[in-house]
């Protein structure tokens, strides 16, 4: 028999599954709850010995390992370097926040996507996740601190959306009332601007937050920083946001990333606050637009730099002139590095030892 992924599975695909192995089906009751809690095979006590032994050898149990794990003394923020059954890494980021935990994770090992500011696409795209990995992040990362996550965010490393099944998968898993139960609601999905995901997700019904890294007014400059940009230009991306919204009735963020002398401008807020405008908001519609402002990070590699307090703040100042809600991101785990990609690259280029 095929070796199965545990975490991967839906109570009724575990049940199943015991059911081939000749054990009874109410057994996935008791293995769900405590598999989502970390808890290996091996050591769910619940079960008779022989079937312990028996999923040792014919499961696969891929709960990500710690490899390292950077606290930050100035707000607790923290960033765990996972190691995949593979070897591979990934990187995921806990964040406290008085609303409660939120945990960034990782949706692939690297990325295909190339946006150029972005250190978690140097060196491209390695493979997509299971749902048990995106998963198992979670999980980990709440046994080890010890505290509830109420929060999730797909906006660490990878491109959500460029691993649709198995994304969506992960969100069937991780909302089940069985496991974790972390509500929909409480779930924002980051992409680069996959039309063609949008429109798939669009048809899901899942009621999570859809969160679109635009990062440019216009194509030109769009497509120097986001190479997506030249398949589904800003135009088309807006259009299946509307869409999106229309469809879903769920707001939808923006986040852009200043680049200083790139996209940071009075001019570059002015064309983005009409960009956005003109395609989301008409008498048919009441779409309320979020900016979340991001100063980029400086990597080595990319050569950006940071734009000044006072752009930003200008920026932020002109959308909301316009009638755009702009905020600025509030930078989190300064003092170890906690945007997603650097921790990674710093360990190997595929992370493993």
């Amino acid at each position: 028999m095929e070796q199965r992924e545990l975490l991967s599975m839906m109570p009724e695909e575990l049940r199943a599954f015991l059911l081939e192995l000749g054990e009874p089906g109410y057994r996935a009751d008791q293995m769900f709850s405590q598999m989502h809690k970390g808890i290996s095979p091996g050591e769910m006590t619940n079960l008779p010995l022989p079937l312990r032994k028996k999923l040792c050898e014919v499961a696969l149990w891929n709960l990500p390992q710690i490899r390292k794990k950077l606290v930050s003394a100035i707000d607790g923020t923290v960033k765990y370097l996972f190691a995949l059954s593979d070897g591979n890494c990934v990187e995921s980021v806990v964040m406290r926040y008085e609303h409660g935990n939120t945990i960034c994770i990782s949706s692939q090992v690297g990325c295909r996507m190339g946006c150029k500011f972005c250190a978690s696409t140097i060196g491209g795209k390695v493979r997509d996740l299971s749902a048990g990995e995106l998963l198992g992040q979670v999980i980990a990362a709440g046994k080890d601190t010890g505290e509830r996550i109420s929060n999730i965010v797909l906006m660490g490393i990878g491109e959500p959306l460029d691993n649709y099944g198995q994304v969506v998968r992960f969100l069937h898993l991780v909302n089940h009332p069985a496991g974790l139960n972390i509500g929909y609601r409480h779930i924002s999905l980051s992409t680069c601007g996959l039309v063609d995901g949008i429109e798939k997700l669009q048809k899901e019904d899942l009621p999570i937050t859809l969160s679109i890294s635009l990062h440019a007014p216009d194509d030109e400059t769009r497509s120097s920083i986001m190479p997506v940009n030249k398949r589904w230009g800003v135009d088309a991306l807006l259009n299946a946001c509307r869409a999106y919204f229309r469809a879903t009735g769920r707001r939808i963020s923006f986040e852009y990333t200043l680049i200083s002398g790139k996209n940071d401008s009075p001019k570059d807020a002015e064309k983005l606050a009409q960009v956005l405008n003109s395609h989301l908001r008409d008498r048919q519609s009441t779409m309320p637009i979020h900016v979340n402002l991001i100063p980029v990070n400086a990597v080595a590699e990319t050569g950006f730099q940071t734009s000044d307090r006072a752009a930003v703040r200008k920026f932020a100042a002109i959308l909301e002139a316009k009638g755009i809600r702009a905020t600025i991101r509030r930078t989190l785990g300064a003092d170890i590095n906690a945007s997603c990609g650097q921790l990674r690259r710093a360990a190997g280029s595929a992370g493993a030892e």
